[in-house]
């Protein structure tokens, strides 16, 4: 498995405190957590939409889009790609039935 997602989320937590002017992430973080959130919604849905309309070719670019506004948007909030791994790591294993319901107290 690449380990691009974790090259990828250095260099976005490098660019965190950057020049907004020649940096897109600095610039969304500078525009705080509310507006990496809805850049990440944007780019969800520009993936639906994809999805939706069997456009393989473009799915690739928008889940790409995704992804990368996904680690902004962590980064807004202070949450490390280590977290989320962590998370996953954590809920290995488990059906998801199990895992939702161990979340929410009732299983």
């Amino acid at each position: 498995m690449s380990d691009v997602l974790t090259r990828l989320a250095r260099v976005i937590e490098s660019r965190v405190d950057g020049d907004p002017s020649v940096s897109h992430v600095a610039s969304l973080i500078s525009e705080g957590p509310r507006k990496c959130t809805e850049k990440f919604g944007e780019e969800a849905i520009e993936a639906i939409v994809a999805s939706s309309g069997n456009e393989t070719d473009s799915l690739v670019g928008e889940a790409a889009d995704v992804m990368f506004h996904l680690l902004v948007m962590l980064a807004a909030h202070g949450i490390r790609l280590e977290d989320v791994l962590a998370e996953l790591e954590r809920r290995e294993g488990k059906s998801g039935i199990r895992e939702k319901q161990e979340r929410h107290g009732s299983g």
